[in-house]
């Protein structure tokens, strides 16, 4: 029983193959990551010399013995069993992913949602209690209120200090979750600080680096053990196609976790957490990455740091433009000196800021009305995109939280989110100007 438990961590071998082999022929010294990204796919090994690993398409996979299929279905060798287990378009992904974030390994889900549920519904019991920041994507709270109707405790905190993370700590706290930057508050959390004392206190600390992604922050450099990615987002970057991920650093030690089931306490130690998440929050919950994504994802992960750049230059000057604007009051964006979290956002991602940025209206405007002069700028609830998209927060995304919530989390009805792309800066200012025009008196 506890081979063919094994088989689904098997079966991502040929995702891990990508990043043990670049690295092995390749030291990380002698050429860049994002060289080693590029031609992945070649020197693992593609037919007819193919630059990218092909689309796999098929949910079944066949063998021609008997004694083959027992061997890859126990974990004696690498092969893949059933699609919803895992392909080889999704593993040379994963492989991309775990080298990016220059962690031991990845699995991938259908979406970023999909990835945060697996590691929550694989790794809790009912008496359980999270740490987690109070400033937390609309959805993920969500998630977390179900969450706690299943008998698991949270405690949402300011995570702006890792002194309020401490305060919350009980005896029975397994893991605390932050995200880089939050949504759409853009607040930074106190990453390292929290980092140390999850280590100090043997706590698994899981950081959504979604809105930085690993051009801004390698997660594994501030303690994370686990690092949770909507693919949908920045890493694809082109708004077709969704998916998640889970990478696991390799820092936290599964030894130390009391629910790793008995029949995943096999091999490695440093693989048990992810064996189980791929089995309890993957395979059982059928939250399956679909290869044609998956090939999207990875071609977009060739142009990142591409895209990082134009998309952080250009939020930067928006955000610097839209302060001086006489209908904004106030404007969110850790690149600016007012944002209370600028210094640390600057030693922790290199200069850049993301992409991200909110700006409140001055009291009665009304933020629609703002919004239906774009006409560039797309109304979209979309993040990431290569396209600048614009959202009004309490009336959409935010809605179901009610206006107490809202205000506890410090968004007003006239917040207005933007998700900056790539298109040239004095078009997106034209844009806004227009919008904002009437409101400027």
């Amino acid at each position: 029983m506890p081979k063919m438990c094994a088989a689904a961590d098997r079966t991502a071998d040929a995702g891990a193959t990508i990043a043990a082999m670049t690295a092995e022929a390749h030291p990380p010294n002698a050429e860049s990551d994002l060289s080693r990204l590029l031609h992945a796919d070649r020197r693992a090994g593609v037919e007819h010399g193919a630059l990218h690993k092909p689309l796999h398409i098929s949910a079944t996979f066949g063998y021609a013995t008997a004694a083959e299929l027992v061997a890859v279905f126990q974990g004696a060798n690498p092969g893949f069993v059933y699609a919803r287990q895992g392909n080889p378009t999704g593993g040379a992904l994963e492989g991309k992913l775990a080298l990016l974030e220059g962690s031991r390994a990845a699995a991938g889900f259908s979406t970023g949602m999909a990835a945060i549920a697996g590691i929550l519904l694989a790794l809790l019991k009912a008496g359980d209690h999270l740490v987690v920041s109070r400033h937390l994507f609309g959805n993920t709270r969500s998630l977390l209120q179900t969450v706690q109707g299943l008998g698991i405790d949270v405690d949402f905190v300011d995570a702006a200090e890792a002194g309020s993370v401490e305060a919350a700590l009980r005896q029975s706290t397994r893991l605390v979750f932050v995200e880089t930057i939050a949504n759409p508050g853009t607040q930074v959390p106190d990453l390292a600080g929290i980092g140390r004392l999850c280590a100090e206190r043997g706590l698994l600390y899981v950081v959504d680096n979604t809105m930085t992604t690993p051009a801004l922050l390698r997660a594994r450099d501030v303690g994370a053990g686990l690092i949770v990615h909507s693919l949908t987002k920045g890493l694809s970057g082109h708004g077709d196609a969704m998916g998640g991920a889970v990478i696991d650093t390799g820092l936290f030690d599964w030894t130390r976790w009391p629910h790793i089931a008995e029949p995943f306490r096999i091999g490695d130690p440093a693989g048990w957490g992810l064996l189980q998440i791929k089995k309890r929050g993957l395979r059982d919950f059928g939250a399956t990455l679909r290869p044609e994504d998956a090939h999207r994802i990875a071609t977009g992960l060739e142009t990142l740091e591409l895209r990082i750049g134009t998309t952080n230059a250009n939020a930067r000057v928006l955000a610097q433009w839209l302060e001086q604007q006489a209908g904004v009051a106030r404007v969110y964006y850790p690149g600016l000196a007012s944002h209370p979290q600028h210094a640390r956002a600057a030693g922790l991602f290199g200069g850049r800021f993301g992409s991200l940025l909110s700006f409140e209206l001055k009291h009665g405007i009304d933020p629609l009305a703002v919004l239906d002069r774009l006409r560039l700028i797309i109304l979209s609830s979309h993040l990431s995109d290569n396209r600048t998209l614009a959202i009004p927060v309490a009336q959409t995304i935010f809605w179901e939280l009610g206006a107490e919530r809202r205000a506890e989390m410090g968004i007003a009805d006239g917040l207005v989110r933007l998700s900056v792309g790539i298109e040239p800066v004095a078009d997106l200012q034209a844009d806004l100007g227009n919008a904002l025009a009437p409101f400027n008196g």
